[in-house]
């Protein structure tokens, strides 16, 4: 089976009751639904990843995102594996990885993640002792969805991005 609409809805009936079911049997209901699809399909690994970091287990989910990249993730579930395995790296306690992970995909076009990109990318800085060009970057994001000050929330945002941090 491939994903259609079918597969999707129910997917997405499933990930509604994230909050309501045992971990467990939201990763097995998961690992089901994804077991469904044609084996090499890159979406089963990437849903099992999703549903593992959901569920609190960050490393799990980060060979199965990588799998899901290696096996040729399109499309926006390709850039949320990204923003996700970056994350999940962060919390394991690999900031650094996260960084570079999260500046290449920045670098990779534009959609709307890119203000979760840009969040995940800020944590990671934090944890990495650079908090002002995180804070920079966080204020260069908001700029755009502020009724006013636009322009200048962007330019103080862009010149804390590229203050270099005292570590300190």
């Amino acid at each position: 089976m491939t994903v259609d609409g079918d597969w999707e809805a129910r997917s997405a009936e499933l990930w509604s009751l994230l909050d309501e079911l045992d971990a467990e049997e939201f990763r097995a209901r998961i690992d089901a639904l994804a077991g469904e699809l044609d084996a090499g399909d890159p979406v089963g690994p990437f849903e099992r990843g999703c549903a593992n970091d959901s569920t609190g287990r960050p490393a799990v989910a980060v060979p199965l995102y990588a799998a899901a990249l290696d096996g040729g993730l399109t499309g926006i579930r390709r850039r949320r594996a990204v923003i996700q395995m970056a994350s999940s790296i962060r919390n394991l306690g690999r900031p650094e990885e996260s960084v570079a992970l999260l500046r290449a995909e920045r670098e990779r076009g534009s959609d709307e993640l890119d203000d979760a990109v840009v969040a995940t990318l800020a944590l990671a800085l934090a944890d990495t002792g650079r908090p002002v060009e995180a804070t920079g970057l966080v204020v260069e994001a908001l700029a755009r969805h502020l009724p006013r000050y636009n322009r200048s929330m962007t330019a103080y945002g862009q010149a804390l991005a590229a203050r270099q941090d005292d570590g300190g």
